[in-house]
């Protein structure tokens, strides 16, 4: 296997740029996976490749981890074991600076084992080249932590909740996780199955003391009852949206709790749209997927979500919470007629011509509130067609949250596969936006089909394309990924023949 040496990311981009790399090259197991990955402020780090060896015994199998930094410059690797049940890892860097893989992928077969449990993550430290499993905390109804180095096995799990149901009545459920303002956060509940109550928000110093509780939904039951969704935290506040439940009445506060006290700072009313588009203004799914639809700036936060009179989606609602003075601004931007003016044959529930209609793939936001969201025309399969997916529709909306422009990309139809849609970078600061997708296209002039990058930059508000042939040569794999900004990373891949590089190209935005 080939060596490679620990660097620092700042250290080793003093050596040779890389423009090219070949994954297979740096380690003589199976690549499996390839991610970029963030810092804290979404600038990006580097990239994780995983290898995998396979099994080591009838317990074990072995991988290892291959960092690069932002110019593919091999910076550290390490081998490490894990179980049988997961088969691949996704990587992202905490707030501690430390790379966390994640199980991404599992072999669930291997769910069904006698002593099968959930795979745990790793932590990579990054200054020292070291791997070790991601140490978890259980916070206990007693008042007690305890450290867990190894989950317990699916069949213990459900033996030990039966037991606790049959002797309380109810299961206590906890979850702690350390913050980055210092200390950990837990959250807590007895869970009856069909209701939960007894909800407590708590904070604990970094020796996992209690510093404060804050309790809601104490005696909820099934019609009556309280939940809280957290949508941000700083050093200084928590920042949530109250949920209260009364049968078919449901009102709902935005609530901020100060971060040293555990005290209300603000529990106003939250009103102007339908419960149904309030509750689910932090979650925004597509495919099954679901879209960051979300953003912080040091003075709010801004929210898209769905809007729905009363549960059918008309289109779309923006939330912004003034970190300030605790106000929210909530507006909607509906099919019909805001979107209709632009986009013909559009109704009011999201349907455009042929049975397809509008899938939202991405949002963007922008520092003055302003947000852009992309969405697709989608037909679901038939029960003799498959889905297919034709033209992206790109709407951009001002500060408040008017439609600006409306801009319609005409694509091939394309089946089964829905990959056009690639990925976004904010730009300058996060005041502009790149997104990129890809089309199948025809030569006008050799009539052949060949693939086509799509550059599209808002910048100062203005939109621009660009188009970039990518050529496929040899049965070779193209695609594209997210790079540093000003480049894009091109990976041409061939399963048979072993061959997968990576290769970084400048962009003329």
């Amino acid at each position: 296997m080939k060596k490679i040496y620990l660097l620092l990311f700042g250290v080793a981009q003093t050596f040779t740029f890389a423009q090219t790399q070949d994954l297979a090259s740096l380690a003589s197991g199976t690549n499996v996976g390839m991610n970029a990955l963030f810092d804290s402020k979404d600038n990006l780090y580097g990239y994780i490749s995983i290898y995998s060896y396979g099994k080591t015994d009838k317990k074990t199998q072995k991988f290892e981890y291959v960092l690069l930094d932002k110019n593919l410059n091999p910076v550290s690797n390490k081998e490490f074991n894990a179980g049988l049940l997961v088969s691949n890892y996704y990587g992202y860097v905490d707030f501690k600076g430390q790379i966390i893989l994640r199980p991404s992928d599992y072999n669930y077969m291997q769910a069904f084992a006698k002593d099968a449990a959930l795979p745990v993550s790793m932590v990579i430290d990054p200054k020292t080249n070291s791997i070790a499993p991601k140490v978890y905390y259980d916070y206990q109804e007693n008042g007690t932590f305890k450290e867990i180095n190894q989950p317990k096995s699916f069949k213990e799990e459900r033996k030990e909740n039966r037991a606790e149901k049959k002797d309380k009545g109810y299961n206590y459920v906890s979850s702690v996780g350390e913050i980055k303002e210092g200390g950990y956060i837990a959250v807590e509940y007895n869970d009856y199955g069909k209701y939960v109550n007894k909800n407590s928000l708590i904070k604990f110093d970094e020796n996992k003391k209690e510093v404060w509780r804050y309790s809601y939904n104490t005696d909820g039951s099934k019609k009556v009852f309280s939940d809280l969704t957290i949508l941000d935290k700083d050093e200084n506040r928590i920042y949530g949206i109250l949920r209260k439940v009364n049968d078919d009445d449901k009102t709902f506060s935005m609530l901020v709790i100060d971060m040293k006290t555990g005290k209300e700072l603000s529990n106003k009313p939250i009103t102007g749209l339908s419960p149904d588009t309030i509750y689910n203004i932090d979650n925004l799914y597509a495919s099954g997927r679901r879209i960051d639809n979300d953003k912080t700036f040091d003075d709010k936060i801004v929210l898209l979500g769905r809007n729905y009179v009363p549960k059918t989606d008309k289109g779309f609602a923006r939330f912004i919470l003034d970190k300030n003075n605790y106000t929210v601004d909530l507006k909607e931007l509906n099919y019909k007629p805001d979107l209709s003016n632009h986009i013909p044959k559009l109704s009011a529930d999201g349907g455009v011509e042929n049975g397809y209609f509008l899938q939202t793939k991405d949002a963007y936001f922008l520092s003055d509130g302003s947000v852009g969201i992309l969405a697709e025309k989608f037909k679901p399969a038939g029960q003799y067609n498959a889905p297919k997916t034709t033209d992206l529709v790109y709407m951009n909306t001002d500060k408040d949250f008017k439609v600006k422009d409306v801009q319609v990309f005409e694509k091939e139809k394309s089946k089964w596969v829905n990959s056009d849609y690639l990925f976004s970078q904010y730009l300058n600061d996060g005041k502009d936006v790149v997104f990129f997708f890809r089309d199948y296209q025809k030569d006008q002039v050799t009539k052949e089909k060949k693939w086509n990058l799509f550059i599209n930059t808002i910048i100062n508000g203005k939109f621009k394309q660009e188009v970039i042939p990518i050529s496929e040569k040899d049965n070779y794999i193209v695609t594209p990924y997210v790079a540093k900004e000003g480049y894009i990373l091109l990976r041409e891949f061939n399963e048979k023949e072993k061959f997968n590089k990576v290769r970084l190209e400048r962009l003329n935005y």
